[in-house]
């Protein structure tokens, strides 16, 4: 493999999921550039990267500018939303490699042309009625209203009756970044799943499959993920029956490398994809899969960022959506509305020999607003379970373990999930 050394990596956004991107990039000898529009300590990735700019991510001419002043070799988006259109049109203007064209961005950032995709492709999608249905009573409640283009599930209402659909609308017309609206089929009581392929040389591998479990919704928290289990108790079957269509599907779009990702709806074999991207999933659900299996993902990405290779894979991609006989658990813990006076116990819970990474999302006198998104979330960690372990025991530790508390000392923890250890054969 050619030398990386001294080469420019550019790195758009400097959340805390992208702090393993700049060390991978250093490990590999590249010198590394963050840029956003965040200050210095709100900004994880600018703090470890041996430069940082204060470019927005969306400001794209101005990216474009400074990277050919700098002589910058190499641009990547990983895993944000927002900058995935961006990414392309900077690497476009610079000629470097892009994982995707602007048609392929297109089609799985747009929840419309996505579905439609599906559809030709013969993959399942949610069941959709048009505002005509809701005029003539075509319609079975509940249902959710959703934007077409929209990140972190905002903009999503779930409506039990006519007289909720139209504000319903008006709120996914105003959070949607064309406008657009769709509404469907509240998937209820179905099993939510995360699934993700990595497709190398233009063929694509199944990466991630996991068993995601909902907030309640009595606590307005049942389009969050609270939890997720990889693999899923699902695997076999999905292996056996949708595999082979959702790999016809991502080749028939011409990818040769990058990551395609999906949310979707299981039952008795079917599938029913309703979330698409074309970038790397969030969480560090990768950083597990590196220990358990040998898989590196990421440094696959910044190779390709800085030479183009579509072919190069460091481990054995086929087998790592199976962490090697045991699971990855991806757990985050959420707080009702109010102001966060105390959080306590999250030291403690990362000396814990089962958990990999962790990331606080609020801090002690943050006030977190009842919106139903993950702005609720306070602190996620990312463990893995061996065999020989057990799901139900840790997370009972880490309830026990956590503390967050309001002014007034009442605990601020909701939608605390319940994973058995028989649904993964433990």
């Amino acid at each position: 493999m050619n030398s990386l050394k001294c080469k420019k990596l550019l790195i758009l956004a400097g959340a805390d999921v992208h702090v393993k991107v700049v060390m991978t990039a250093k490990e590999l000898g590249v010198y590394t550039i963050v840029t956003d529009n965040l200050a210095l300590g709100d900004s994880p990735a600018k703090q470890v990267a041996d430069e940082y700019w204060n470019y927005s991510i969306t400001a794209v001419s101005e990216v474009v500018e400074r990277c050919r002043e700098d002589k910058v070799d190499g641009v990547l988006n990983l895993c944000i939303d927002p900058a995935q259109i961006p990414y392309q049109q900077i690497c476009e203007k610079l000629g470097l490699p892009c994982y995707g064209t602007k048609e392929q961005f297109e089609l799985l950032t747009d929840k419309r042309l996505f579905k439609d995709y599906c559809m030709s492709c013969g993959v399942g999608t949610i069941p959709e009625y048009s505002e005509n249905d809701i005029e003539t009573r075509n319609i079975k409640y509940p249902i959710l209203v959703k934007p077409t283009i929209s990140r972190g599930s905002r903009g999503q209402t779930i409506c039990f009756n006519k007289e909720q659909v139209y504000p319903a609308i008006e709120i996914a017309h105003n959070e949607s970044k064309n406008g657009g609206v769709l509404i469907e089929r509240f998937m209820q009581d179905l099993q939510d799943m995360a699934l993700a392929y990595m497709v190398v040389g233009g063929e694509p591998y199944l990466l991630k499959i996991g068993d995601r479990y909902l907030g309640k919704r009595e606590d307005n928290l049942d389009r969050q993920q609270m939890a997720a289990v990889l693999p899923s108790k699902h695997t076999k079957e999905y292996l056996a029956k949708c595999d082979p269509h959702v790999k016809t599907m991502i080749k028939n779009m011409g990818i040769t490398f990058g990551a395609v990702f999906f949310q979707g709806f299981y039952e008795e074999g079917h599938v029913f994809m309703y979330d698409p991207g074309l970038r790397f999933p969030g969480s560090d659900f990768d950083v597990v899969q590196k220990q358990a299996t040998g898989f590196d993902s990421v440094k696959a990405f910044v190779r390709y960022a800085m030479t183009g290779d579509v072919h190069s894979c460091y481990g054995d991609i086929k087998t790592a959506y199976n962490y090697a006989g045991g699971h990855c658990l991806i757990f985050a813990i959420s707080a009702r509305e109010g102001k966060i006076a105390t959080i306590k116990g999250v030291n403690e819970v990362a000396k814990h020999p089962y958990v990999y990474s962790v990331h606080m999302r609020r801090k002690v006198g943050d006030f977190i607003e009842n919106r139903g998104d993950v702005t609720q979330r306070v602190v996620e960690f990312c463990a893995y379970i061996p065999k020989d372990g057990s799901i139900e025991d840790f997370v009972d530790d880490v309830y026990h373990t956590i503390q967050i508390q309001d002014e007034k000392g009442k605990d601020m923890i909701i939608s605390k999930v319940r994973i058995k250890n028989s649904d993964y054969q433990f």
